[in-house]
């Protein structure tokens, strides 16, 4: 008979997540070309509780950003990480993390995304900084496509709009997969394929009027991105058996407004909408409700001879999940429409409007775990705030140690249930800009760096009182909390 765990497994992977387009900068620096996350402008005027979309726009509104030469795009430059990775990973190492989640630029490798070779400067400097995670006692966790589309193929093809797309993508896929073999264990390949429409440009390089039907383009592009996946894990079962390959979520469970039966019903019906992801990814077919909505809706996929196949025989090893968050379904306001929701009035708003729901976080993991059956790793998960610098210097962020407290509170009581759980990767343990708002006030880090919205500071590191609160837990094995 199984044994209930009372704690977390002695080798559990502690560790913290960053994305190459938050961090890196150097955006022209050894070849690299323009990616997706080039072109989101910082702008002081957004509204931080209504953001919309990430990035993006029409056509035309692209190529004028390129030629942009008076706003300033905050992703361009990140924390310098390209030039500071080594005194960085120092710091983390000291802070103890056995994990490192980072991804690598696509258009760092390929800039233009369909040369037939890759960039040697790009592929450099992942052989140095992975060589560099592993001699600081971590894991690289490697996303491949993090926001980090080569901006040609969007102006060009059209990004995963267009079949020709999985082919570059497999290329560069197998770059990585010969590149890494033996060195990098966990690879992520796409992340937050859920999150659309939010970020339909930077995870599907797909523009506002590319498509009469926007909506049957964005899921014909999620097909697409679905046979990329399922050939990159074809691949890499020949090219390095020993890869773990995942595919990764942002967490979409809402909860029902009210128990009315309309509220209950349309939360469900939300919700497998949100699970068709991991359904076609983990389970490897189309749920016949998502094919329902798509006929009822006017969706038509081009789904040729051997996808269906090949989605069967190549299902993913590990789900990632991104959980900051959650939101409720009332229906009579919100549609099945992905990600609209309503705020829970149970729960108290950032300046984000994201509520913190550490039971949330417990109910959602569960759900997954019932559903597939598959390892979690928690990709995500962390607290973005306006931090204050004392006159001293210091740093005191207790909202983020009781905001991280509470999660991994929760996410103990998923292990003591037997949810197979990977990883625990905070959501930038050093703080970048924000992915949502290209921001650098929304600061997630355990280690404050000096930076501004306009990338003016000193760019100094900083320790909080969370960096000391976190090697804690971490020393402990998740034990100490306090």
């Amino acid at each position: 008979m199984k044994q209930v765990p009372n704690g977390f497994p002695k080798d559990f992977l502690w560790g913290g997540a960053v994305a190459a387009c938050q961090i890196e900068g150097a955006y022209d620096v050894d070849g690299r070309g323009l990616s997706t996350s080039d072109i989101h402008a910082y702008d002081k005027h957004m509204n931080r509780a209504h953001i919309e979309k990430e990035g993006g726009g029409t056509l035309a509104g692209i190529k004028a950003s390129i030629a942009d030469t008076e706003s300033y795009f905050p992703k361009r430059y990140g924390i310098d990480f390209y030039h500071t990775y080594k005194e960085d990973l120092a710091l983390l190492k000291e802070l103890g993390l056995k994990a490192f989640r980072t991804s690598i630029s696509w258009s760092r490798i390929f800039p233009n995304g369909d040369e037939d070779e890759p960039n040697e400067k790009g592929l450099q400097f992942y052989d140095h900084l992975i060589d560099e995670i592993i001699k600081d006692g971590m894991e690289p966790i490697i996303t491949m496509s993090h926001y980090d589309i080569p901006l040609h193929l969007v102006t060009e093809y059209g990004g995963f709009g267009n079949r020709k797309m999985i082919d570059f993508f497999v290329k560069y896929a197998k770059v990585l997969l010969e590149r890494y073999k033996g060195k990098v264990k966990y690879w992520i390949v796409c992340n937050q394929v859920n999150l659309v429409p939010v970020v339909q440009f930077g995870s599907l390089g797909i523009y506002e009027d590319q498509a009469e039907n926007m909506e049957e383009l964005m899921y014909q592009a999620v097909h697409n991105q679905f046979v990329a996946g399922a050939k990159v894990v074809e691949l890499a079962r020949k090219i390095d058996p020993e890869a773990q390959m995942g595919t990764m979520v942002a967490d979409g469970t809402f909860y029902p407004a009210t128990c009315k039966p309309c509220d209950v019903v349309l939360t469900m019906k939300k919700n497998r909408m949100q699970y068709y992801f991991t359904d076609v990814q983990l389970r490897g077919e189309y749920p016949v409700f998502a094919l329902r909505y798509f006929e009822e809706n006017g969706i038509h996929l081009k789904v040729e001879e051997g996808d269906e196949e090949l989605l069967k025989n190549n299902t993913m090893d590990y789900l990632a999940i991104s959980y900051y968050s959650s939101k409720i379904v009332d229906s009579e306001k919100n549609t099945i429409k992905p990600f609209d929701g309503s705020q829970n009035p149970n729960l108290e708003p950032t300046p984000w409007e994201w509520r913190a729901d550490p039971l949330g976080f417990y109910n959602a993991l569960s759900q997954y775990w019932d559903r597939y059956e598959k390892p979690l790793m928690i990709a995500e998960n962390g607290f973005g705030a306006l931090d204050k610098v004392e006159s001293d210097g210091s740093i005191h962020d207790e909202y983020r140690i009781d905001y991280l407290r509470k999660h991994i509170e929760q996410l103990k009581e998923c292990v003591k249930d037997g949810v197979e759980i990977l990883a625990y990767l905070s959501w930038g343990p050093i703080d970048i800009v924000s992915s949502s708002s290209a921001e650098m006030s929304k600061r997630y880090g355990y280690i404050y760096v000096d930076l501004d919205d306009f990338g003016q500071g000193s760019g100094k590191r900083s320790k909080k009182d969370s960096f000391y609160w976190y090697q804690r837990v971490i020393e402990s094995n998740g034990e100490n909390l306090e």
